[in-house]
């Protein structure tokens, strides 16, 4: 089977327009959550969020005409611009690829057609339509593969990686443009999430994402949008390409059980990663560093905690397991995507963001989170775990 490799990728988050800026500022310590300003929250329990700076409009204008994108909603633009620095950091050339040979698969569980947004009454349905941003993209730069959207909740661009993988794997394609959005802080989302009480009441910035720590009480919304360029090694030597690293392993896991609760210690969550691992055909030796889905919500932390400890023993209290979400927030659908970026980012700089705000520690949470300050490390494989409502488990394992 082709080898899958990582060689193109784009970022916009709460602390950069662009992939070095998102990682600089990662590793540095910088946090992007702050006052919700995008709209009112004087009715809501939740007042933070980590929201996006809209100077990413001026990189969306860079690369998409303006009928392009009038024609979406403000979060798909991210998508449109991540993907485009994407596709220009790859250094591919359509022309003189097979443009049947490569696919576009997304994840756009938001649109964010709402509020501000339906204001506008110019091109309702395509504003409306999940598949607009694959849609566009293939469009753009004559892509006549495959082409839609996926949606798995917050596991969604996990699994959109996964399965292009799969299909550049078994030689179906020899690229996939893969990764996903999360869409803007609206009303209807802060009033859904506290309804389940899965997000955080805190209103100070500092301290309202705590992942691991005693006193987290949920998580934080981030937007963003992050997308990956993956190819087969046969193509990358074919354009005599660049690589980041391999996507060695993938799984998926339906705990098939509750809405939004995990399974019980975290069974699903530890199968999901046992056979990421054999995929990939590693051990629990292998694996220097995990990228946690790492909530900050009381169920998600314990039970991912067990979910490490089941799985590698002994050894686990020697990986270090951090969650960038202390630091852009719970990027929903586009959560896998810039935490790969973040985990190959780690893979090749050989530094380990770090776990922000981690504070008093919980008893039964006794791994080693690497608290509050980056780490440098030598790694040679990451996992890096997405988990999602509707018991919806993915985990990635990249390799040099």
């Amino acid at each position: 089977m082709e080898k899958v490799l990582v060689t193109g990728m784009g970022a916009i988050t709460s602390i950069g327009n662009n992939v070095d800026e998102y990682w600089n500022n990662l590793i540095a310590g910088k946090c992007g959550i702050d006052k919700i300003t995008r709209i009112d929250v004087e009715n809501h329990d939740t007042v933070v969020a980590a929201q996006v700076d809209d100077t990413f409009e001026t990189l969306a204008k860079k690369y998409w005409t303006k009928r392009q994108l009038n024609a979406v909603t403000a979060p798909v633009r991210m998508l449109l611009a991540s993907a485009s620095e994407a596709v220009d950091d790859s250094g591919v050339d359509f022309s003189k690829m097979d443009t049947r040979r490569i696919a576009v698969i997304l994840t756009v569980t938001d649109l964010g057609y709402v509020d501000a947004e339906t204001d506008n009454k110019k091109n309702i349905i395509l504003k409306d339509m999940a598949s607009s941003a694959p849609a566009l993209i293939s469009s753009k730069y004559g892509i006549h593969g495959a082409c839609f959207s996926v949606a798995c909740a917050c596991a969604s661009s996990g699994y959109a990686i996964s399965m292009s993988a799969h299909l550049i794997e078994t030689g179906f394609y020899d690229m996939v443009i893969t990764g996903g959005l999360s869409g803007f802080v609206t009303h209807d989302r802060l009033t859904g999430f506290n309804q389940i009480l899965a997000m955080s009441s805190n209103p100070d910035p500092k301290t309202a994402c705590r992942p691991f720590s005693k006193n987290r009480d949920g998580f934080i919304m981030g937007e963003g949008a992050g997308v990956l360029i993956l190819e087969s090694e046969t193509s990358v030597k074919k354009r005599n390409a660049k690589n980041y690293s391999q996507l060695s392993g993938y799984a998926f896991f339906s705990e098939a059980a509750d809405m939004t609760s995990p399974m019980e210690n975290g069974e699903g969550m530890r199968i999901a990663m046992e056979s990421a691992l054999e995929k990939a055909e590693l051990t629990i030796d292998d694996i220097d560093y995990i990228n946690a889905h790492g909530t900050s919500t009381g169920l998600n932390d314990k039970y991912e905690t067990f979910a490490i400890k089941n799985l590698f023993g002994e050894r686990a209290y020697r990986i270090p397991v951090s969650s960038t979400k202390s630091s852009i927030g719970h990027t929903l659908g586009a959560g896998s995507a810039l935490e790969s970026i973040a985990s190959i980012k780690a893979l090749n700089e050989g530094i380990i963001p770090p776990t922000l705000h981690y504070d008093e520690p919980d008893p039964e949470l006794d791994l080693d989170y690497v608290p509050n300050e980056a780490r440098k490390a030598e790694l040679r494989a990451v996992l890096s775990n997405s988990f999602g409502f509707g018991g919806q488990n993915s985990t990635l394992i990249y390799t040099k």
